[in-house]
């Protein structure tokens, strides 16, 4: 038997030519897919290198917190050990400045016009209580104390009253005076000339 091609060589051609698109657009597709396939698994291989860093950097951060936390401890130690020194310095200033301030106590007082009953240093601060036969021994004792003492800056009367001692009329007295080393009061002079 004899068989007869009644299609048409066109048709033929055509079919030919959408399975050969097809398989080509199958080819194209399946390429596609495969190169996205290998650029996801990059992705992923370059992901999975990154979270490994990250972890590595924050392994080293937590190394580096305990040093950041041990020089916060040192800090504070330094401060501390600077706050008990000027303590010191200052505990040195003032047994200094006591000192000091008795001797140009004892050798400003006139011990036959007048005495001391009681003698406070708190600070920068001198109390001073006691007797004097009269006013003006007590106006020129405070006028010594302003005028020739380096370390008395100011003397102000709080309390001047006639009194009984022995069965004498004295005048009681209380002055308050502000004390400072010579080095500090020097020290101050340049700063004002400064702002000016």
């Amino acid at each position: 038997m004899l068989k007869i091609n009644l299609l048409p060589i066109r048709q033929l051609k055509k079919r030919a030519k959408a399975r050969n698109q097809i398989l080509a657009a199958l080819v194209i597709f399946c390429g596609v897919l495969v190169l996205l396939t290998f650029v996801g698994m990059l992705q992923a291989a370059r992901i999975s290198s990154l979270n490994e860093e990250i972890q590595a950097r924050e392994k080293e951060k937590k190394s580096f917190d305990k040093v950041v936390q041990e020089l916060a401890e040192l800090e504070q130690k330094r401060l501390e050990l600077n706050e008990k020194i000027r303590i010191i310095n200052q505990l040195k200033t003032d047994s200094y400045l006591t000192v000091h301030v008795l001797d140009e106590v004892a050798k400003l007082i006139d011990n036959n016009r007048m005495w001391l009953t009681s003698l406070n240093q708190s600070g920068g601060r001198l109390s001073l209580s006691g007797y004097a036969l009269d006013n003006e021994t007590i106006a020129q004792f405070m006028d010594e104390l302003r005028f020739k003492s380096p370390y008395v800056n100011s003397v102000g009367l709080s309390n001047s009253s006639l009194g009984s001692v022995s069965g004498k009329d004295l005048k009681s007295f209380s002055l308050v005076c502000d004390v400072r080393s010579p080095a500090t009061t020097t020290e101050t002079a340049p700063d004002e000339g400064k702002q000016q």
